[in-house]
């Protein structure tokens, strides 16, 4: 199920790709999540856009900004996504994951509920397969690059203390960006926040007993990554 979740995202951008500049931006404001087209109609009806836009909570998820985007967001996913599949099973990760996008775009929505700037990338389900990740595998370790100036340093540091690391970022950010006062802010921190969120409660409802296999030694490993 990763896999196919990275696929269609894939194909979803390489169609991003061969849209033209005023044709992307009206598919991004049409299927990302834009809290004023609920908010706000009359704002939607003057800008011609459809007031409601409840299916960009959903298709929100498959929309990426660039390349780095897709990038950063589908390594993550790699990285922690396929060892939380193999304990919920393909079809409990797809709707646990789904679970958590949407728990993200409601946080999101509460603390932007009249921003017009359309919010777009699975980086909040993502963040919800990180916090279930947080729970099932504290003790793995995740090869982190720290560059010191123009050295690149790796150290392996525990799940728990990483994954709790950016969690705590993800928060203070999402607090410092809403107390400036920070509309354009272009990381929707608080959606990450509320996927990590869901992803804690939830695991445990989706984890699929019959399907746990203990593995010894660390689990997986990779790379820093702070973009949304």
């Amino acid at each position: 199920m990763v896999l196919a979740i990275i696929l269609i995202n894939g194909l979803v951008f390489f169609w991003e790709l061969s849209l033209p500049p005023r044709s992307l931006q009206a598919a991004i404001y049409l299927f990302g999540l834009v809290p004023a087209r609920l908010t706000r109609p009359d704002w939607a009806a003057t800008v011609g856009l459809p007031p409601g836009g409840w299916a960009g909570w959903i298709t929100s998820m498959f929309l990426h900004g660039g390349f780095l985007h897709i990038a950063g967001n589908m390594w993550v996913l790699w990285i922690f996504g396929d060892n939380v599949e193999d304990r919920m099973g393909p079809f409990r990760f797809f709707v646990f994951y789904m679970t958590c996008g949407l728990a993200a775009a409601g946080m999101h929505f509460i603390f932007n509920s009249h921003s017009e700037v359309p919010t777009i990338g699975a980086s909040g389900a993502i963040a919800g397969v990180m916090g279930a990740y947080f729970l099932l595998y504290p003790a793995a370790r995740v090869l982190t690059l720290i560059p010191i100036f123009f050295y690149p340093l790796f150290i392996e540091i525990p799940a728990i203390f990483y994954l709790g690391w950016w969690f705590l970022l993800q928060f203070l950010s999402g607090s410092w960006s809403h107390l400036a006062g920070a509309p354009g802010e272009p990381v929707a921190w608080w959606a990450h926040v509320g996927g990590f969120a869901a992803g804690l409660l939830l695991v445990k409802v989706f984890v699929s007993r019959k399907r746990y296999r203990p593995r010894p030694g660390p689990d997986r490993y990779g790379f820093t990554l702070r973009r949304r």
